[in-house]
């Protein structure tokens, strides 16, 4: 992520989506990069995150071996993680959202 400028610019228009409640963006090992959340919660959802993108990574693969994960919605009842993964480049983006919101 070269231009820290357009990430910058990248998170305030995330944020202006209605129902955006923050985003992170997360290194392959599971670190957080860059965050608008408070830092407990931007640790727990790198984590957790990183595993479970891992291993919806490994589903696809093992389904097909010429396939790759390129989008993961997790849905429940108080919000929407959306996660963008970037693999060749070594991190991903995390958006989490209140599906409610209209």
């Amino acid at each position: 992520m070269g231009d820290i400028a357009a990430v910058d610019e990248t998170f305030k228009r995330l944020q202006s989506h209605k129902g955006v409640i923050g985003a992170i963006v997360v290194n392959s090992e599971g670190i957080p990069i860059r965050t608008t959340f408070d830092n407990d919660l931007t640790v727990q959802y790198a984590a957790l995150s990183n595993f479970f993108t891992v291993k919806a990574r490994s589903v696809v693969r093992k389904l097909d071996s010429e396939n790759d994960l390129k989008f993961l919605r997790i849905r429940s009842k108080k919000h929407e993680i959306m996660i963008a993964p970037e693999f060749d480049c070594g991190y991903y983006l995390l958006v989490v959202q209140d599906p409610s919101a209209d």
